[in-house]
């Protein structure tokens, strides 16, 4: 894997430096462009890229967002803003010459995805939203709230793992172990002195002035007006995508198909083998799709 995985540094309009991670090889295939959540990173994304390299044969990118993974972190932390965030996306994809891909956007990703299929139609060929939607449950925003920037003294990684386990394990029964650990291995950075989280703890300042009783942003307008298929996942014990919101997407748009990821929370981990071959399955669908 580590043969075909490169890593790629582009320049923000600001000057710091983002990091993408490249798998596979370019092909007549559609490429496949991977968005993490609001504090995960593009390796999150590893295996899924292998498994979509083998089984489609196409090019697969993740992004890091500035402050997390192997993208730089800004001296500024209100700059880790979804408007700033989105122009580096842009300033990625156009460095790469990539004009048309499928987005794969977990959480925070999925709302850049479903932002970027209204602002450039002609770059979304399809759209999978990981556990994300339209609209949110502000329990579940709460929730990242209490633990963004937040990790008690662990030093080496079978602590890192006893830890995740403990903390999400209740959304999460039937994880075993590995992916607890490529799980743990991508959410921290080994020092001698201890484990440090792998992105900027000033993101945690970006979630201080989150108010559960105040209104959300509405996205159902973007979302019904996108005109790409769309495959919309969903941890089965998940707290920010309802049950009642997941279908209403499939009822309100309908190139909206759904999944249900069994026995993960938020957001499921794109792991196991159900999770893996249904997008495999989808993307496929996307390429044999006519072109508008």
């Amino acid at each position: 894997m580590s043969e075909k995985l490169q890593s790629h540094f582009f320049k923000s309009a600001d000057g710091l430096n983002l990091h993408a991670l490249d798998f596979g090889a370019e092909s007549g295939a559609v490429p496949v462009i991977c968005l993490p959540g609001l504090t995960r990173p593009a390796r999150d994304f590893v295996v899924l890229a292998l498994f979509l390299s083998t089984r489609t044969h196409r090019r697969i990118v993740g992004i890091d967002y500035r402050g997390r993974g192997g993208s730089d972190w800004d001296p500024d932390w209100t700059h880790y803003s979804f408007p700033i965030e989105f122009t580096d996306i842009l300033t990625v994809i156009d460095a790469l010459g990539i004009n048309s891909a499928i987005f794969i956007g977990l959480s925070r990703g999925g709302l850049h995805a479903l932002t970027l299929g209204g602002v450039r139609p002609d770059l979304v060929k399809g759209l999978i939203l990981n556990d994300v939607g339209p609209q949110l449950n502000p329990a579940g925003l709460a929730n990242i709230k209490n633990y963004i920037g937040r990790l008690p003294l662990l030093r080496d990684l079978d602590e890192a793992v006893e830890h995740y386990r403990r903390v999400m394990g209740p959304r999460f029964p039937d994880v075993p172990d590995e992916q607890w650990r490529f799980y743990a291995e991508n959410s921290l950075n080994i020092t001698p002195e201890r484990l440090r989280l792998s992105y900027d703890p000033q993101l945690a300042r970006t979630m201080e002035s989150f108010d559960p009783e105040a209104p959300l942003p509405d996205f159902w307008p973007q979302f019904c007006a996108l005109k790409a298929p769309i495959l919309a996942l969903r941890g089965e014990n998940s707290d920010l995508l309802t049950p009642e919101v997941h279908a209403q997407m499939a009822a309100r748009n309908p190139l909206c198909q759904t999944h249900v990821v069994p026995g993960q929370g938020h957001a499921p981990l794109l792991l196991d083998s159900p999770t893996l071959e249904r997008i495999a399955a989808f993307v496929n669908e996307v390429d044999a799709a006519p072109r508008g």
